[in-house]
């Protein structure tokens, strides 16, 4: 998928939002979460429910990135 969500990623890292957070106060739905950390598709209510918790925009959460590139940038960020 070209769009990654790295950012989303670090920002949620950042204030210390993890899965638990997100199960306990309901911002997102587990399956929802468990797409932004595999890099599936999701909405853009939970984009717009994201930006409100992180309050930021939605560029500063997704990054489009051509398929080819994604691949590798995408290997390339793995820790």
């Amino acid at each position: 998928m070209p769009i990654v969500y790295n950012k989303m990623l670090k920002r949620l890292d950042e204030k210390g939002i993890t899965s638990y957070t997100v199960k306990r106060d309901g911002i997102i739905g587990q399956a929802t979460f468990r797409k932004i950390k595999e890099g599936g598709d999701i909405d853009t209510r939970t984009i717009a429910k994201m930006c409100e918790v992180l309050e930021c925009q939605p560029g500063d959460l997704l990054e489009y990135v051509p398929e080819e590139k994604a691949t590798h940038k995408e290997l390339g960020n793995q820790s």
